[in-house]
């Protein structure tokens, strides 16, 4: 009914929400030029806003490729990869659970995860293939970048980053592969902290510093779990956000040749 001055509903919602977007708590989650701000408008400015301030848009380039959308181009093996890092590092919270680094506990915890534990066998086979598989198209990733020239000017920091991201996919795999604590891993415990103990000048050091002493021990277990969980996996989502970076301000995927 016209003229009873009471406030219609949606002029309340459109109060509270004008009221909201022009908070100090709004204004210091959402950036400058961001479309859930209050007063954005369409124009070059606020849309080049919209691209540099999301983390999503940012990470792709603004022009791609029309090949680099093909799926038989890149056969999508960086971001397979990607994908398998994260089912690793999915599955391996869940592995740490359920996990003691010592060597009285390690082969016993391994044993029950399998047995005993809903799902265990599950999932440190999902952990053990994704491992597998990520070694595989790290190494098929590289080929195809090869293959397609990708690592010449300006993309040849970016290949050496890849060269990086490929050694230590290989010492991921590796240092993994100790942590059952059975025969096996005592075994390339000792061929790889030899191999090791022969770098030239400083050989003995580093072999020390990963047997955690002069012979092998829960020492030795120890070190290898930090570096596995810990250590190289902190360092290799340094390289893949340089990595994913460069990808952008290369200028997307290369063209062929």
């Amino acid at each position: 009914m016209q003229g009873s001055g009471k406030p219609k509903l949606s002029d309340k919602i459109s109060e509270l929400t004008d009221s909201v977007q022009g908070s100090q708590a709004w204004n210091s989650i959402f950036r400058p030029g961001s479309i859930f701000r209050k007063g954005y408008s369409d124009s070059p400015r606020n849309r080049s806003y919209v691209i540099m301030n999301s983390v999503l848009y940012h990470l792709h380039p603004v022009k791609v490729k029309r090949h680099a959308v093909k799926v038989s181009y890149t056969l999508c093996l960086g971001g397979l990869s990607f994908f398998l890092f994260i089912i690793l590092t999915v599955t391996g919270i869940f592995l740490m659970f359920f996990y003691r680094p010592t060597a009285a506990q390690a082969w016993n915890d391994i044993y029950t995860l399998q047995t005993s534990v809903t799902f265990g066998l599950l999932v440190r086979n999902m952990h053990r293939w994704s491992a597998h598989l990520m070694v595989l198209s790290v190494f098929l990733h590289m080929a195809r970048v090869f293959y397609h020239g990708a690592y010449k000017p300006p993309r040849e920091f970016n290949w050496v980053i890849g060269i990086v991201l490929l050694l230590l996919t290989l010492l991921l795999s590796f240092t993994g592969y100790l942590l059952p604590w059975d025969q096996l891993a005592l075994w390339a415990v000792t061929v790889g902290t030899n191999m090791m103990g022969y770098t030239p000048v400083f050989g003995n050091q580093v072999r020390f510093v990963l047997l955690g002493g002069s012979e092998i021990g829960t020492d030795t277990l120890l070190r290898w779990y930090v570096l596995h969980v810990l250590m190289l996996p902190f360092v290799i989502v340094i390289f893949m956000a340089i990595h994913f970076w460069r990808v952008r301000k290369d200028g997307g995927i290369s063209g062929p040749l």
